[in-house]
């Protein structure tokens, strides 16, 4: 099964047009994967490759259009160009012997603010060497400046390697457990998954499978039910189990079941904290109170899908806060990697994040943050609407 790409180090590639950058791409993966031209602006879109990168591990890469494209849709190129920084990981930016000036000054200000490493490749050594000067202002930038040849370089996927592991996040050498880490090995835990309209059929969602398959690697012991079989998998254990985790839908059902000595939280909070920043979005949640009749919220989805009938982001939550807060809501959905203008918002309520890397999410509430706007999540939310937040988040205090 490949690895998906919520889950792979996402390498952004960024530059100007004719620096090299696809050039760049199709050395690294040995494919012929974006297009090579002498013409200006002949990468006009985002290319994507997933792929194994020995020892790194999966990733996914990014290649962008020129950050100085000056050709027709330039600007909506630019803006995607743009919106890739808040999926990436890692950047590179490639230049050649002219070395940098606004352009990539502007760009490492950007990755700056989101905190995101960034390596330097100065390309096209065969044709002409960088001056010793416009090297001082890059080296006065940044340490990591690798000086190559796409074309005739032996080396320079070697070269990029070991920058790469210099450059990797703590999180991805040493990735988080979803839930493994919040109980001791050998411990039951109950895994309550409704099968309803929102189940694939023949399959179980993403973070149910990621939850089940890091009990199993952190040695527990696994009970998975339906909600309908919740209370006699109660009855048959000797002991109580060590924690029940649910499907957020189900929450107020199973915490009537669930006896209060018994840890309880849902898929969604446990992934808030996996991909997101569990004390922010909780943070967050509290905003809720305050809303009043005329206020918008923005239920933002990271990935596009079908709404079903009663669908948890535009029937299932609105429904919720409404109830909560007795007020006349706006409530708007916006679903996809991009990032609307969020100024007019008094909330923002982000899903569960299963098909997003972890980079994306970080910079969301970064500009959350930014705007003043409160940001929390899916799970925390219907938790908070039911009363029980604090229930839920427990197991992550002790």
């Amino acid at each position: 099964m490949k690895t998906l790409k919520s889950m792979r180090l996402h390498i952004g590639i960024f530059g100007k047009t004719n620096a090299g950058k696809s050039s760049f791409l199709n050395r690294i993966t040995n494919q012929d994967v974006s297009i090579v031209s002498d013409i200006a602006g002949t990468t006009t879109d985002v290319v994507e490759k997933s792929m194994e990168l020995l020892p790194v591990g999966p990733v996914n890469f990014l290649d962008t259009a020129g950050i100085n494209d000056e050709t027709i849709l330039a600007e909506k190129r630019l803006e995607k160009t743009t919106k890739i920084i808040n999926r990436t990981d890692i950047a590179v930016i490639v230049c050649d012997y002219k070395g940098i000036d606004d352009y990539e000054i502007n760009l490492i200000k950007k990755l700056n603010a989101l905190n995101i490493p960034y390596l330097i490749v100065i390309n096209k050594n065969d044709i002409k060497r960088i001056t010793t000067n416009k090297l001082d202002e890059i080296y006065n930038i940044t340490d990591n400046v690798l000086i190559t040849s796409v074309i005739n370089d032996n080396d320079l996927v070697y070269k990029f390697k070991n920058f790469l592991i210099k450059l990797l996040p703590e999180d991805f050498v040493n990735p988080p457990k979803i839930v493994g880490d919040l109980i001791p090995p050998k411990s039951t835990v109950i895994l309550v998954i409704p099968i309803d309209k929102e189940a694939p059929k023949g399959r179980i969602i993403l973070p149910q499978v990621q939850t089940l398959r890091d009990l199993l690697d952190s040695d527990c012991l696994s009970y998975v039910v339906k909600e309908s079989e919740l209370k006699q998998a109660l009855d048959n254990l000797k002991e109580p189990p060590a924690l029940v985790v649910t499907d957020s839908q189900a929450f107020k059902s199973i915490s009537e079941i669930v006896t209060k000595d018994i840890p309880l939280t849902s898929f969604s909070i446990l992934f808030a904290r996996l991909k997101g920043d569990l004390n922010a979005f909780k943070e967050g949640a509290k905003a809720i109170e305050n809303l009043k009749d005329g206020d918008k919220v923005l239920i933002l989805e990271s990935c596009t899908h079908h709404a079903i009938e009663d669908d948890i982001g535009r029937v299932k939550i609105p429904n919720l806060l409404r109830e909560k807060t007795g007020k006349n809501l706006i409530i708007e959905n916006y679903a996809g990697h991009d990032f609307p203008d969020i100024k007019e918002y008094k909330l923002i309520i982000h899903c569960g994040a299963c098909m997003t890397n972890r980079r994306e999410i970080l910079s969301r509430i970064i500009k959350a943050n930014e705007a003043k706007i409160p940001i929390t999540n899916y799970g925390i939310t219907i938790s908070y609407c039911l009363g029980i937040l604090e229930r839920a988040m427990n197991i992550f205090q002790k």
